[in-house]
């Protein structure tokens, strides 16, 4: 199935219509967040290289155009207005890993009405997605306070393609490897994982299914513990380390239990066994919070391997993300609906250092302690520059959150900082308001008018 048609039906229904009425002026289309879920402080930027990889592709077929009539119940001669359409606008966006609060566009897209408008689903998809899991994956990191946070979560992600972007974007944030082999290769990623209690299973035998194991591989090797009982579990698996002499640099995992106790008690009988060196791996349903509260309570745990919860964003599966027209032919838009209303016009985020952050108008001028978040990223539908690393949105991730009041990184009730707004955007936002309620005023009056007839 191509990307192109990977789309809501109503945006190639209003791509067509655009073109047929002749609307083809540059558009700007602003993607951001209207409110944080609870219990989240900030947001980390993520989805945007694969958001200009789709960009830079996107061009309608003539098998695209096939595939939309018949989804639109037409003929392929009325669709083929699309055939060729490809991106050649602009994008200014905010590059990955930096942190984003409420309001402030993520991306601004600007480029023909059509075009603009029908890579809007993708965009939504891409940016909102990985920016729910990003985010949710910053506060793993915060919580487990400088101890290695892996990536487990393939296995219970919403299918392959979510679980490429979880792994990617915990990389991102910082996390140490990923058990998603294909996301290790691609991103040059640790890969990283243990057994499951099947294979114990399947020996019968803690202890033959431990030495079992450590033949099948060379170097350290992890052990997982609690199929049967843990304590037997990590005696068993001391003395195959120590008979094996494979105890530096190997480990073992909990995956259930009160892990707290478990790990002190694991950590007394490696000890005695002279596995001193010997780290405990905890997996099982973590999330942030579950991380905080053992890290808090001194648990021996060294890696946090996080899956499910962190994968798809449990607490927070989804954003509020929104992708709205703030002007058309070089005229300011907004939206009015109740609870949705929208600011007009082209934006920039300026941020300053222990001021915070100011949503002002994109041609504003920008002082010398202000820092500009949105750069030109795609200009005549081609990047401006290589593709971005993780490693070089890491680097920014990591500036961006010591930054960071530290009220919002709190792990349970943060306080999300409340970016200001610059008097030019708030001036140019109260005079469209007053255009728009006057355009509806005047057609309520001429509809009494005609009514009245």
């Amino acid at each position: 199935m191509s990307h192109v048609t990977t789309t809501d039906l109503y945006e190639a229904s209003m791509a067509l219509s655009y073109l047929r009425e002749g609307m083809t002026a540059d558009a700007t289309f602003s993607l951001f967040v209207r409110d944080l879920p609870p219990g989240r402080g900030f947001l980390v930027s993520a989805g945007l290289e694969p958001v200009l990889d789709f960009l830079t592709d996107f061009r309608v077929t003539p098998d695209d155009a096939r595939d939309f009539a018949v989804a639109l119940g037409c003929s392929p001669h009325e669709v083929r207005p699309l055939v060729g359409m490809g991106f050649d606008g602009e994008v200014r966006a905010v590059p990955e890993g930096r942190t984003i609060l409420p309001g402030e566009p993520l991306l601004e897209v600007t480029a023909p009405l059509p075009q603009a408008q029908l890579v809007e689903t993708w965009l939504l998809s891409q940016v909102s997605h990985q920016t729910a899991v990003a985010s949710k994956a910053a506060r793993c990191v915060t919580a487990a306070a400088g101890r290695p946070v892996i990536d487990f979560s393939l296995r219970r992600g919403h299918g392959p393609a979510a679980g490429m972007q979880a792994a990617r974007v915990g990389a991102m944030v910082g996390f140490a490897g990923t058990s998603n082999v294909a996301a290790a290769l691609r991103w040059n990623m640790t890969a990283s994982g243990t057994m499951a209690h099947s294979y114990v299973e399947a020996f019968g035998d803690e202890r033959a299914a431990f030495e079992a194991f450590a033949r099948s591989r060379a170097g350290p090797v992890t052990f997982l513990v609690d199929t049967y009982d843990t304590a037997d579990g990590v005696t068993t698996a001391a003395d195959v380390l120590n008979d094996l002499r494979r105890g530096p640099g190997s480990a073992i995992r909990l995956d259930s239990g009160d892990l707290a106790a478990l790990a002190r008690q694991s950590r007394g009988i490696l000890d005695d066994a002279g596995l001193r060196d010997v780290a405990i791996i905890a997996s099982g349903g973590l999330d942030e919070y579950r991380i905080d509260r053992l890290v808090r309570s001194g648990a021996p745990i060294d890696v946090y391997a996080v899956g499910t919860r962190v994968g798809t964003a449990a607490d927070a599966p989804y954003l509020d993300t929104a992708y709205k027209l703030v002007e058309y032919d070089g005229r300011p838009m907004m939206k009015l609906s109740a609870a949705k209303v929208t600011a007009p016009g082209r934006k920039q985020i300026l941020r300053s250092r222990g001021v915070g952050d100011v949503i002002a108008l994109a041609d504003e001028d920008v002082r010398a302690d202000q820092e500009p978040l949105l750069r030109t990223v795609m200009a005549e539908g081609r990047r401006t520059g290589a593709p971005d690393t993780l490693a070089a949105a890491h680097e920014r991730f990591v500036g961006d959150l010591a930054a960071l009041p530290r009220s919002a990184r709190e792990i349970r009730d943060p306080e999300p900082p409340v970016p200001a707004v610059s008097p030019r955007l708030a001036d140019l936002t109260s005079e469209v308001r007053r255009r728009l309620e006057r355009d509806v005023g005047e057609r309520r009056a001429a509809w009494g008018r005609r009514g009245a007839r």
